[in-house]
């Protein structure tokens, strides 16, 4: 029987508590040191807005407790931060957990069709390079990814938007209103982590299709498309596995782009929002759970690495 590794898994742990220290603590620092005040932005309003006396700036300073000295402020939103608590936001006084729920299903909904649409594109184009015969197909198929890639995220959006929502009219182009709206941001979103996924994979089962266990198989008589799938897929999927991580962040921050370009609410325009206004407590929250989702993610990842290949975790040797 199988031992569970308990000190590999005790060692991601650590990393990951590692991971989301940073980033509460990068974001703090980084907000911290922009130029301008949140709270005179926030008295500020807008053009008809009442101008707001230097007292009343001191008394909302002392409210959100930006009157502190840094240090103080730190270790009382690091505190605060454990028990899950990132206060309310400068701007408007909404709980920050309340306003990232709120945000959330509209961004996940775009973040799991997009990492959808990466995967069926990417693990098309890599399993038909890497069993078609025509060599001119192959080729092709392979170029595609580090063209994708290149491509920027706006960029294709407005491209999809122009070719099938103005020219053709087959999609909306803005709104979140019904499946066919999260068509575009979906492919918009996963056609650059898709590229990244048949790059990784097709590299991978080139080279599982060039081992002995392949050879073997196809001495028993195995046919092309069980070698493919059955025999090269699975021990090929490891590297591809772990870009999952580095693709789930890469959602998360095409977020922002991507809900701005198609006018959709979420995550990503919370953010821009926030940022624009420097709203301090809004910004850390999505920051940390934008960190907390990336670092649950590779974490999975690194526990189905022994369930994949356990010499990774007992370090045996070919």
């Amino acid at each position: 029987m199988r031992r569970f590794p308990v000190r590999y898994v005790a060692h991601r742990l650590l990393l990951a508590v590692g991971v989301l220290w940073a980033a509460f603590t990068v974001s703090f620092v980084v907000l911290y040191l922009l130029p301008g005040d949140p709270v005179a932005t926030m008295a500020a309003g807008g053009l008809d807005a009442e101008p707001v006396s230097p007292q009343e700036l001191d008394a909302l300073r002392a409210r959100y407790g930006l009157d502190q000295p840094i240090v103080v402020q730190y270790l009382h939103r690091l505190g605060a931060a454990v028990t899950g608590d990132f206060g309310t936001s400068i701007q408007n006084g909404q709980d920050v957990r309340s306003a990232v729920a709120d945000a959330l299903p509209s961004t996940l909904q775009m973040a799991f069709a997009g990492l959808g649409f990466a995967i069926v594109f990417g693990g098309a184009v890599a399993l038909v390079a890497t069993y078609t015969r025509a060599r001119w197909l192959r080729q092709f198929l392979l170029a595609l990814p580090s063209l994708a890639v290149s491509l920027p995220v706006f960029w294709v959006g407005l491209m999809l938007v122009q070719i099938f929502s103005f020219s053709l009219g087959l999609l909306p182009s803005v709104g979140a209103a019904g499946p066919r709206s999260l068509v575009l941001p979906a492919a918009t979103l996963g056609l650059s982590t898709g590229a990244l996924v048949a790059q990784v994979l097709a590299k991978s089962m080139s080279q599982a299709l060039d081992q002995p266990y392949v050879t073997t198989a196809r001495a028993k008589g195995a046919g092309n498309v069980a070698v493919h799938l059955r025999h090269a897929l699975p021990n090929a999927a490891v590297p591809a596995l772990t870009v999952l991580g580095y693709v789930v962040g890469n959602l998360l921050a095409g977020s922002v782009v991507v809900e701005t370009v198609f006018t959709r609410p979420g995550l990503g325009r919370l953010t821009v929002t926030a940022v624009g206004t420097q709203d301090i407590p809004m910004v850390q929250g999505i920051v940390v759970f934008a960190a907390l989702v990336f670092v649950l993610v590779n974490l999975l990842v690194d526990l189905a690495y022994p369930l994949l290949d356990p010499r990774i975790v007992t370090g045996a040797r070919v």
